[in-house]
């Protein structure tokens, strides 16, 4: 995940540059004689993680924008906030400031998606940063829907 304008700007450097690259190895690979399939193969690895670092570019955009993926059952929670700080354009240092941490605690924390934080901690985050989250309780019907233990 990106997290801050340098790094989407090394990454769209880095794409610009693994572009030329990937092309260059394709070039160089169908001149020695090696079949498509085979080009493909040799080729696959690096077009994998070039086009991961395209989606995570593209992700930071919508990020900037606004636009946040939904939740299911919390699932993605710190992911949530992260997105949040960024599109509140606050670096990890104004952020930590406003919550009260040192800055290498922001870090491990978006590092780690926020794993383990409280709802506590995510209730005073969503606060500092403007922003609600809101929830629909869907309950599925099972065998045992119904029925009440006596």
């Amino acid at each position: 995940m990106i997290r801050n304008d340098s790094e989407y700007r090394k990454a769209v450097a880095r794409i610009k540059a693994e572009s030329g690259r990937i092309e260059q190895m394709r070039k160089g690979l169908i001149a020695e004689g090696l079949k498509p399939e085979e080009v493909k193969r040799a080729l696959d690895p690096m077009v994998s993680f070039h086009l991961q670092l395209v989606e995570e570019t593209e992700a930071y955009v919508r990020l900037k924008k606004g636009e946040f993926d939904g939740l299911t059952n919390l699932k993605g929670i710190g992911r949530l906030l992260i997105s949040l700080r960024i599109y509140r354009g606050l670096s990890q240092r104004d952020f930590a400031a406003r919550i009260g941490v040192h800055e290498s605690q922001v870090s491990r924390d978006e590092r780690n998606e926020y794993h383990g934080i409280t709802v506590g901690r995510v209730m005073m985050i969503l606060d500092i940063l403007g922003a609600k989250v809101s929830s629909t309780i869907e309950v599925s019907e099972g065998p045992d829907s119904g029925k009440i233990a006596v």
